[in-house]
Formats: structure tokens, sequence, C-alpha cells
């Protein structure tokens, strides 16, 4: 079982996927501005694996070609 599965129905709106990205690193950005370093780091990091996983990987970009990812990652 995979933490974030890209493959996922829920996923397949792109619009969904930005949504993700999105609220992470803005959250990240509220958390700076309070001074919440830790917190910041934490949410940052989840939103930079989001954008990886969703857009940046070689399964994301064999998607977006319309091929099939394989399911090894």
């Amino acid at each position: 079982m995979k933490i974030l599965d890209p493959e996922h129905p829920f996923y397949a709106p792109v619009w969904r996927r930005v949504a993700v990205v999105a609220l992470c690193l803005g959250w990240s950005l509220v958390e700076i501005l309070a001074g919440s370093t830790g917190w910041a780091i934490l949410t940052g990091a989840l939103g930079l694996w989001c954008l990886y996983e969703f857009f940046l990987s070689p399964a994301a970009r064999r998607r977006a070609r319309g091929e099939s990812p394989d399911r090894d990652g």
C-alpha cells in the first residue's frame, strides 16, 4: 500500500492534483508567517512530495503521454 497513490480515481482530475499541491504549499506559507518553522517544513515537504508524485515523476510523465504507468514506481 502506498501512502500517496496517484493512480487512485480521486486524483484523476488535474484540478484536484493542483489543489492538493497548492493547499500543502499554501499552508506551509501560513505556518512560516505564523512563526512555526517545524510545521512549515513538514507541510512544505509534503507539498513538494505531492508535486513530484503528481507531475514530475516518470510515472506521471507516462500518464501525461497517455501510456499506462507501471505499478513499480
